[in-house]
């Protein structure tokens, strides 16, 4: 059930990520979650260095911090992705 949830934090984290980006991002969706799990995580790591990973209520901060880590994964994930994509355009013509 760890994996069902992983995948459907990562597909509305990338997407929201997605959404707060300017312009377009040609990933696919599949790519899209594996950035906004890869975002959750990096999310997660900086809330437990500043102490904020397991909070009374709702984790707001911690949330927000997945989202930004999600903001910035999409956003890297997303020039590299056009990159390998370009270079592989170039060498088949």
């Amino acid at each position: 059930m760890g994996w069902l949830w992983a995948i459907i934090v990562g597909l509305v984290l990338g997407v929201i990520a997605r959404a707060i980006l300017p312009g377009k991002q040609d990933i696919p969706l599949w790519l899209t979650i594996v950035f906004g799990i890869l975002g959750s995580i990096l999310g997660n790591a900086v809330a437990g260095w500043i102490g904020v990973e397991d909070t009374k209520g709702i984790d707001w901060i911690r949330h927000l911090l997945q989202l930004i880590g999600a903001v910035a994964v999409v956003w890297v994930g997303d020039m590299a992705w056009q990159s390998i994509r370009g270079n592989r355009n170039r060498n088949r013509t």
